[in-house]
């Protein structure tokens, strides 16, 4: 991805909001998301985060606001998902992107530019869903450093697999309960086997963990038999969210042995509202290598271009807001802070390594990236890995309280953002979730 006019510093909007020193949403990001105006029955269609506003694309599209491609695309994406959007590929994502950079930027006149004025909704009175119809959604596991942490409480002798170094890690996951920033869920209930115990247990997981991730959408999907090379895997991604995959530690240690996760991870998995497209996300690539003595890709999972800037530098942080941190009006504590750059994996080997054995992808999917942890504790990306297992107590200052894991109550905040000098700062927004008590109680 080359940089363009859209990724110009200096661009300012004739949205003033857009233009305010932190905003996640200036002129150089317009993710895409999927939104209503809140209490009412309005159908879901798409929208792009500008300032403070949204976008409505589908009034965009009835008022003839772009033409050509870009108008393509504004009416696939006015739909209750954005499937259609994902399916037409980059060259329609990029015309509709830059149509509406071009229309707001500060200086713009023209009948274009008013419809689009007419089009704005503030995004305090709108309500969000899931962007798309997900058919699929997996979860990769490629943080070295997340792996040799959680490793350690499993298998302390041996904490990485053998197989870690050499490819993607990957379990396919519950599309059916992935669901948007805000949502509350229940503690799951399971089966856990508690150390030296003769037989399990049943009850409300008493190890329920967050995972600090981001999520992928595909794009053009790939026919069944037909691999995606990685020279091409990123042009079926359209963009990245933010995405916490709830684990229940006690209930996944148990059962994932001889298969994998199953009811330990399938229960809840939040994701953020919006997606911000890769070319958005151009000034932020960052080079890819494994460390110089350690396993190097086979030449399936390797190209030139994604060592060159198959990384994406994305700041990420963990913030727990506890009952006690709401009834005394505090926003939370952070636990901890990392970038996405320390992944051992990138996206296109992730993409690729999905359809290397002909596996069809289709847009809209959700791929999930795995917990990401940096190489010092306070970048640990799941309380397991702060906790030590459960064996140390985190603290949280601005209540006095402490955790080893998440308790009824507890709200989990990810936020994410990039920004270096010469580039504009863009972000993500947040994912955010509440535990709420078991259904039925213990």
């Amino acid at each position: 991805m080359t940089l363009n006019h859209t990724h110009d510093p200096a661009a300012r909007s004739w949205l003033e909001s857009a233009n305010a020193e932190g905003s996640d949403f200036p002129i150089q990001n317009l993710p895409f998301g999927v939104f209503r105006r809140r209490g009412t029955n309005e159908a879901f269609r798409g929208g792009v985060a500008i300032g403070d506003q949204v976008i409505d694309l589908a009034a965009v599209a009835r008022a003839g606001a772009v033409s050509g491609l870009a108008a393509q695309a504004a009416s696939a994406a006015a739909q209750p998902a954005l499937n259609e959007l994902l399916a037409m590929g980059p060259a329609a994502w990029s015309a509709l992107r830059h149509a509406l950079f071009d229309a707001l930027q500060a200086g713009a006149t023209g009948p274009g530019v008013d419809a689009l004025r007419a089009s704005l909704v503030p995004q305090s009175a709108v309500e969000h869903t899931v962007p798309t119809r997900i058919g699929d959604y997996t979860d990769f596991y490629t943080s070295i450093h997340h792996a040799r942490n959680v490793g350690r409480v499993i298998r302390p002798d041996n904490p990485l697999t053998p197989n870690f170094q050499w490819i993607p890690i990957a379990y396919h996951g519950r599309a059916s309960s992935v669901v948007i920033s805000g949502t509350p869920f229940h503690r799951p209930k399971g089966q856990a086997m508690a150390p030296g115990a003769q037989a399990p247990v049943y009850g409300p997981c008493r190890r329920l963990d967050y995972e600090l991730e981001m999520g992928f959408y595909v794009g053009p999907g790939n026919a069944l038999g037909q691999p995606i090379p990685i020279g091409e895997a990123e042009q079926h991604i359209f963009g990245m969210c933010l995405l916490n995959d709830w684990s229940a530690r006690d209930h996944q240690f148990w059962e994932m042995d001889p298969l994998g996760p199953f009811l330990g991870k399938n229960f809840c998995t939040t994701v953020s509202p919006w997606i911000v497209t890769m070319e958005a996300l151009a000034p932020y690539r960052v080079p890819f290598a494994h460390p110089a003595d350690e396993p190097q890709p086979l030449p399936y999972l390797d190209s030139p271009a994604n060592s060159a800037q198959g990384g994406v530098d994305v700041q990420l942080e963990v913030v727990l807001q506890s009952a006690k941190h709401r009834a005394q009006g505090h926003g939370g504590d952070r636990l901890s802070a990392t970038s996405f750059s320390h992944q051992y994996w990138t996206i296109a080997q992730m993409l690729t390594q999905h359809t290397n054995n002909g596996c069809n992808l289709q847009p809209g999917d959700l791929l999930g990236t795995g917990t990401i942890s940096g190489p010092t504790y306070e970048e640990a990306g799941a309380i397991v890995e702060l906790s030590l297992g459960g064996t140390q107590q985190i603290p949280l200052p601005a209540t006095g309280e402490t955790r080893t894991f998440l308790e009824d109550g507890d709200t989990v905040v990810l936020r994410g953002w990039c920004e270096k000098p010469g580039a504009a700062r863009i972000g993500f927004g947040e994912s955010r979730g509440e535990v709420l008590p078991a259904v039925g109680g213990a």
